[in-house]
C-alpha cells in the first residue's frame, strides 16, 4: 500500500573515543576559579551541568550542531555525542530511545533526560515504548547538549546507570524570531516495497525580554510518512479443507536464525501528524533570584499502515483468510493490523534559582507530565472489522528537585563545597483496553484486559568536593532512595489479579579524585553506585488466568544494582583535547525478558539476570583548525566487552554477552567552515553486532529481526544567504547502508532546509 506524504575481572578491553563537541575537563589548581567541570558555552547561555561534577562528559554547542547536524527533530542534536545512540527508526518515529555505552537500544530506563533541570525520562517502562519526551524542547532552544557518563554523581537518580542527557536551553536578552522549513526524503526499499518517504517539518519560535521578564514561544508542526517499521512473516500453515484463495507475491528470506522465512507484506508504516507548542517564561524576582515557567504541549494523529504483497488471480491484494502459495496453504489470521492513534500530552514545570556565587545557593524544580489524551484503535485481523480501543488517559508523572550549594569560602573559589538535595518522582500507570466491532469508528465494548499501578521515589543526596591542596580534589556523597510500589492491578477479560505494595531502600555511594598531574595532563577516577528501580510496567503489565494466577509480568522483580568504576586521563592540545577512559560496570539483579528454563513450562517474561559485568576502555579525541582554520574534527572510538556471569533462571546463557552492547562503537565528525557564510561537514557513525538475546542465537546478523551492524556517513551544507536567511542541504546514510535494530533503520535521507533568524 503506497502511503501518502511523509563493549574479566583481570582485565580491561582497550578502546577509543573522539568526543564531539567540547570535553568537560575539571580544573583545580587556580584558586580563582570554581571547582567545576569547564565547559565552553555558547549564545550566552550557562550549562545546566552541575558544577564539581565527579564523572566523564562531553557537550557541543548549538553552533556546532548547527553546522554538522541534519535536524529534524531534537533527538538529532545528540546523536554526535560519544557513545550515544538514539534508536530512532523513521522521522516521527515515537521509540527514540537512548542507548549508551553499557546498555542497549531496549533500556530506555538506563539513561536520563534533562532539559535544563526538568526531568522529561519516560520511566514508566523499560523498552522502546517508553522514550523521553524530545518533544518538549525545540531545537532552537538549546544552547548546548551534554552526556555525563555512568551513576557518580549523587543528585541523579540510579537511572544513570548508563548517561545522563543535558539539554541547556536559553532565554532571549532581546527580541528574536526564527523560522524554519525542513523538506525530507527517505529512499527506502526492503522486500517489495520500494518508495520515497516523505515529509516536512515547519517551526517557528519568538521571545523577547521587556526588564525583568523574558518569554518564548516555540511550535512546530511535523507531516512525516515513515517506513514499514516491521513485516508480516510466516503466518501459520493451513491443513483444513479450504482450497483457499490462490496467491503470489510472497518474498522468501532466510531469518536471525537460519530459518527459512516467508515474508507476506509491509508492516508498521506511520504516518504522523505531530504539533507542538511550548511557552517558557522567566522572570527575575531579584539581581540574583529566577524564576521559570514552562508549559508544553504536544499532539499527534498517526495513521499505522499495512501493505500486503499478496495478490490473487486479478492483481488485487489479499489481507486476510486462507491463502494458498507455492503449493502451500496459509490461514494469514491477524498478520495485517493497521490502527490509528490520537494523542495529547501536557507539561507544567516550575523551577527556581539562585545565582548569588555566595556561600549560599539554592534551586528547585516541580514538573507534571500528563496523558491527557492517548487513544489508540487497531484492527484485531485484516483491514476491516472487529478491533481493541486502548485508552492510556491518565497516565503520566510528577517530578520534584530541591537542590542547594554551601560554600564556606563564601565564594565559587571556595576549597569546600557542598551539595545537597532532596528528588522525588511519583509514576502512574493506567491502561486500559476495550473491544470493538468496528476498529475504526465502533463504540467502545466490554473491557478485555488493563494494567494499572504506581511507583514511587524520594530520595535525600549529599556530595562534598574539597580541595585537598592545589591540584588535588576530592569528590564524595552518596544517595538514600525509598522506593515502593502499589495499587498495581493485572486484569484479563473479568479476571483480576491485585499485587500487594511493596517498598525498599536503598544507599549509593560515590567518590572521586581529580589530580592535576600538569598543565596539560588531568587524571580522574571514580566509583558511584546506582539503583535501577522496576518500573510499574515492568511490574504490572502482563495477563492473569481465570483461577487468577498472574502470567507475563512479575510484581517482585528485584531492582538492578550497578558498581561502577572508571578512570579518565585527559590531555590539553593546542586547541583540542585527548581523552581516554577505562571503565567497568558490575550490575546484579539486571532487568531483561528472557525465558526462564529452570522451570517447567519454560516462561518468558521479564526476569532478574544475577549478575553481569561489562568492561571497555575509550579514547575521545576533538581539535581546532587542522591545518586550515576552520577545519575541525571530533571522534570517538569505544571497546566494550560484556558477559553474563550468573543467571539462576537460564544457566546455559552463562558466559554469553549481554544483549544490546556492542564490542565497537565510534563516531567521527570533520567539519570546515570556509568563511562566515558557508560551512560543510561530514560524519559517520559505527556500531558492530549487537546480540539480541542472553542465549545468543543469532547467526544471521544483517537482516530484518536482528540488531545488527551499521556504519552510517552523513554531509551538511550550510550557506548563508542574508544576515537572516540562511539555506542548508544534506544527508543522512550517504551510503545506503542498510541496518537494523530488530526494525528496518533510516536509508539513505535528503534534507533541505530554509531557515530564517531575526
Amino acid at each position: 500500500m503506497r502511503h501518502r506524504a511523509a563493549f574479566s575481572r583481570r582485565q580491561l578491553a582497550l578502546a577509543v573515543t573522539m568526543a564531539l563537541g567540547q570535553i568537560s575537563l575539571a580544573h583545580a589548581d587556580n584558586t580563582d576559579k570554581q571547582l567545576a567541570e569547564v565547559t565552553v558555552q555558547s549564545q550566552g547561555s550557562s550549562s545546566s551541568v552541575p558544577d564539581n561534577l565527579p564523572a566523564t562528559s562531553s557537550s557541543m554547542s548549538a553552533d556546532k550542531i548547527a553546522q554538522t547536524v541534519n535536524v529534524v527533530s531534537t533527538e538529532d542534536t545528540v546523536k554526535y555525542l560519544p557513545d550515544v545512540q538514539v534508536r530512532r527508526r523513521y522521522i516521527g518515529d515515537q521509540n527514540s530511545i537512548i542507548a549508551t555505552r553499557t546498555s542497549g537500544q531496549t533500556s530506555s530506563a538506563r539513561a536520563l533526560l534533562y532539559a535544563d533541570d526538568i526531568l522529561l525520562s519516560n520511566l514508566l517502562g523499560n523498552s522502546y515504548a517508553y522514550p523521553p519526551r524530545w518533544n518538549l524542547v525545540g531545537p532552537d532552544e538549546i544552547s548546548q547538549v551534554n552526556a555525563i557518563y555512568g551513576p557518580f554523581s549523587a543528585e541523579y537518580p540510579g537511572n544513570s546507570i548508563g548517561s545522563v542527557i543535558v539539554l541547556t536551553t536559553r532565554m532571549p536578552e532581546k527580541f528574536e524570531a526564527h523560522v524554519s522549513t525542513t523538506l525530507f526524503d527517505e529512499s527506502f526499499s526492503q522486500y517489495n516495497t520500494t518508495q520515497h518517504f516523505t515529509g516536512s517539518k515547519n517551526e517557528v519560535m519568538l521571545g523577547s525580554r521587556e526588564d525583568k521578564l523574558a518569554w518564548m514561544i516555540e511550535a512546530g508542526h511535523l507531516d512525516s510518512l515513515g517506513h514499514p517499521a516491521s513485516y508480516a512473516a510466516n503466518p501459520n500453515k493451513y491443513s483444513g479443507a479450504s482450497t483457499g484463495t490462490a496467491v503470489s507475491g510472497a518474498v522468501s528470506d532466510t531469518d536471525p536464525y537460519g530459518n527459512k522465512r516467508m515474508i507476506v507484506g509491509s508492516t508498521s508504516a506511520e504516518h504522523s501528524i505531530q504539533d507542538n507548542a511550548n511557552l517558557k517564561l522567566s522572570y527575575d524576582l531579584t539581581p540574583t533570584l529566577k524564576l521559570n515557567y514552562t508549559l508544553g504541549d504536544w499532539q499527534n494523529n498517526s495513521t499505522v499502515a499495512v501493505n500486503s504483497y499478496l495478490r490473487d488471480a486479478n492483481g488485487n491484494p489479499v489481507y486476510g483468510g486462507i491463502v494458498n502459495s507455492g503449493g502451500q496453504k496459509y490461514n494469514l489470521g491477524s498478520a495485517f493490523q493497521p490502527s490509528t492513534r490520537q494523542q495529547e500530552h501536557l507539561m507544567h514545570a516550575l523551577s527556581f534559582k539562585t545565582s548569588t556565587d555566595g556561600s549560599w545557593d539554592w534551586q528547585g524544580a516541580v514538573s507534571i507530565y500528563d496523558f491527557s489524551k492517548d487513544l489508540q484503535r487497531s484492527a484485531s485481523a485484516g483491514l476491516t472489522g472487529a478491533g481493541t480501543i486502548t485508552d492510556l488517559a491518565g497516565t503520566g508523572w510528577q517530578t520534584v528537585d530541591l537542590k542547594g550549594d554551601w560554600r564556606p569560602g563564601g565564594s565559587l573559589a571556595s576549597e569546600h563545597q557542598l551539595r545537597f538535595g532532596y528528588h522525588y518522582d511519583h509514576y502512574v500507570l493506567n491502561s486500559h483496553s476495550y473491544a470493538t466491532s468496528d476498529w475504526q469508528s465502533g463504540s467502545q465494548g466490554s473491557q478485555t484486559n488493563a494494567f494499572v499501578g504506581n511507583t514511587r521515589l524520594n530520595a535525600v543526596f549529599a556530595q562534598d568536593t574539597w580541595r585537598l591542596h592545589p591540584g588535588t580534589q576530592l569528590i564524595i556523597g552518596g544517595r538514600y532512595e525509598w522506593w515502593d510500589a502499589y495499587g498495581g492491578a493485572t486484569t484479563t477479560g473479568q479476571n483480576s489479579y491485585y499485587d500487594p505494595s511493596r517498598s525498599q531502600q536503598f544507599f549509593s555511594p560515590k567518590a572521586a579524585m581529580v589530580f592535576d598531574l600538569s598543565d596539560k595532563w588531568t587524571l580522574r577516577t571514580a566509583y558511584g553506585r546506582g539503583y535501577r528501580t522496576p518500573t510499574v510496567a515492568e511490574l504490572f503489565q502482563g495477563s492473569v488466568t481465570g483461577s487468577n494466577t498472574i502470567i507475563n509480568n512479575n510484581p517482585n522483580l528485584k531492582a538492578e544494582q550497578a558498581n561502577t568504576g572508571e578512570i579518565t586521563a585527559t590531555r590539553q592540545l593546542n586547541g583540542g583535547t585527548l581523552r581516554l577512559t577505562a571503565f567497568r560496570e558490575e550490575i546484579s539483579n539486571a532487568l531483561l525478558s528472557q525465558t526462564n528454563t529452570s522451570v517447567t513450562p519454560n516462561v518468558t517474561n521479564i526476569q532478574n539476570i544475577d549478575r553481569v559485568r561489562t568492561n571497555g576502555l575509550e579514547i575521545a579525541y576533538e581539535q581546532n583548525d587542522i591545518g586550515v582554520r576552520g577545519l575541525d574534527f571530533s571522534g570517538n572510538i569505544t571497546y566494550a566487552k560484556s558477559e553474563i556471569l550468573a543467571n539462576s533462571n537460564n544457566p546455559a546463557s552463562v558466559g554469553n554477552p549481554f544483549p544490546g552492547i556492542p564490542q565497537w562503537r565510534a563516531t567521527a565528525v570533520l567539519s570546515y567552515r570556509q568563511n562566515d557564510k558557508l560551512s560543510y561537514s561530514l560524519a559517520a557513525r559505527y556500531s558492530s553486532f549487537q546480540t539480541s538475546d542472553v542465549n545468543n542465537t543469532v547467526i544471521n546478523t544483517d537482516v530484518y529481526g536482528a540488531n545488527s551492524a551499521y556504519f552510517i556517513m552523513d554531509t551538511r551544507i550550510s550557506y548563508k544567504l542574508s544576515r537572516q536567511f540562511t539555506v542548508a542541504m544534506g544527508m543522512d546514510n550517504l551510503n545506503n547502508y542498510k541496518s537494523y535494530a530488530y526494525h528496518p533503520m533510516p536509508q539513505r535521507t535528503t534534507y533541505a532546509q530554509l531557515k530564517f533568524d531575526y
